[in-house]
């Protein structure tokens, strides 16, 4: 709508003021006074809509760190069974104070094949002048008559190794505590610089597992002859060992071990 208004001015001029035309709001109407681009939802709406970006920021972070930890994981259990891999071919025997033979199953004071073959490995390093000193380590299963090392014993002595040359620790149940106890016997003798013999995959967990325990040692491993399947599976379940070991400790990881054993035996079946 135009206005139009007329005034008279001194000095006889006249002159003539035409106004704007403004838009007229209808009555029971309010004007809308939103910027362009501004969101015309509901204000709870809007309010909704802002505390969800916070949710959806911290879900992308969730991923990622979910992501990155499965990268970092696979790496380290990669890294482990190359070191696991690489150590069964490591053969390091220089001269040391003691041979230590871990132990493995034995058949009524018999020793079985891979106790056997680890004996007289031991035997060729002593007759080759490694150490002057050979410990055979293991206890007896439940219903044996004979120790493992009980029946290393025997070997050895019949294969022409001195009954003072020979140390028997007879309570170790695993390669830690077959380890911990060999240890006990050699410290009380000044002596911590040994050569391990046992089964060439099992060659960088045992390593480890004299470190923890303050020995000095070097590794002779034995081919235990597996098929390549049986390879397979005692390198992966030796990686496994190796990776959770290292976090937790050893002693640590045969405790667990043990835990669930225990647990196992008592689920029931069927």
């Amino acid at each position: 709508m135009d206005v139009s208004s007329a005034g008279s001015a001194a000095g006889g001029g006249e002159v003539v003021v035409a106004s704007r035309s403004l838009p007229v709001t209808p009555p029971g109407c309010h004007a809308d006074r939103r910027r362009p681009g501004t969101d015309a939802r509901p204000p709870h709406q809007a309010i909704g809509t802002l505390a969800s970006v916070p949710i959806r920021r911290a879900l992308r972070l969730g991923v990622r760190v979910a992501l990155l930890t499965v990268v970092l994981v696979g790496a380290y259990l990669a890294v482990t069974f190359f070191q696991v891999w690489q150590a069964t071919s490591d053969d390091s025997h220089d001269p040391a104070q003691a041979i230590i033979v871990l132990g493995a199953a034995q058949y009524d004071g018999r020793p079985s094949p891979v106790l056997e073959a680890r004996l007289a490995h031991a035997v060729e390093l002593y007759e080759s002048g490694v150490a002057p000193m050979i410990v055979v380590t293991g206890g007896k299963q439940p219903g044996d008559r004979y120790t493992e090392a009980g029946a290393g014993y025997r070997y050895l002595r019949d294969h022409g190794i001195p009954e003072e040359s020979i140390l028997r620790e007879e309570q170790g149940a695993n390669t830690w505590s077959q380890l911990a106890a060999a240890t006990g016997l050699l410290s009380s003798r000044g002596v911590d610089d040994v050569v391990l013999v046992s089964d060439d995959y099992h060659a960088y967990r045992l390593d480890r597992i004299a470190h923890e325990l303050g020995l000095r040692a070097q590794v002779s491993p034995i081919d235990p002859g597996l098929s390549t399947r049986g390879r397979a599976e005692r390198l992966a379940r030796e990686t496994v060992a190796v990776a959770v070991g290292r976090v937790i400790g050893f002693r640590r990881l045969v405790n667990l071990d043990e835990q669930l054993s225990d647990v196992s035996r008592l689920r029931p079946v069927g």
